[in-house]
């Protein structure tokens, strides 16, 4: 991005690395440490996850997709994030599911500029996009057998770690 001079390129790539590397490294410090420090990291690993799905959407509302189209969602998702790590803050009374419900529709919520999206990445662009949400969802699914199945967390981790990877793809290959 920086070699492209672009600076919506530069600023909405360096959001979006700053916020993979903040959901990386809140999530392995958290599955590391124990104690006091796992229940810090326990909250800063659930609200990395709504700036990384934030993050992930600002490459594509500011270069991708930019004008109307792009501010908006930008402000859809930006604004979601926010209420979503406050809503981490609350008591956590069936918040697992309140967050998981959060987490899916910013995902999908660029089904609304499901055309412009189409049309700037082309079919090729916007599968590796769909795909990224594809493993996402799924892998929801381990994550809430997380206690009931064996394994099930870690399952959980390659299919987070399978959506981002096709992000980066869809960043490196058809933003940037």
């Amino acid at each position: 991005a920086a070699l492209d001079g672009d600076p919506w390129k530069v600023v909405s790539v360096s959001i979006y690395g700053v916020t993979l590397a903040l959901l990386y490294s809140f999530s392995v410090l958290y599955h590391s440490l124990r104690g006091r420090a796992k229940s810090i990291l326990r909250e800063l690993d659930h609200q990395s996850i709504y700036l990384l799905i934030a993050g992930s959407y600002t490459p594509f509302c500011l270069v991708t997709l930019r004008g109307p189209w792009g501010w908006s969602l930008l402000g859809v998702v930006w604004g979601i994030a926010v209420l979503g790590s406050v809503q981490e803050l609350r008591p956590k009374s069936g918040a697992r599911i309140l967050s998981v419900v959060i987490y899916v529709v910013m995902g999908w919520v660029a089904l609304v500029a499901l055309v412009p999206l189409l049309q700037a990445l082309g079919p090729a662009g916007f599968a590796w996009v769909a795909a990224g949400g594809l493993f996402y969802t799924i892998g929801i699914v381990f994550y809430a057998l997380d206690t009931r199945l064996t394994h099930a967390h870690g399952v959980w981790h390659l299919f987070v770690i399978a959506g981002s990877t096709t992000h980066y793809v869809a960043i490196l290959g058809y933003v940037l």
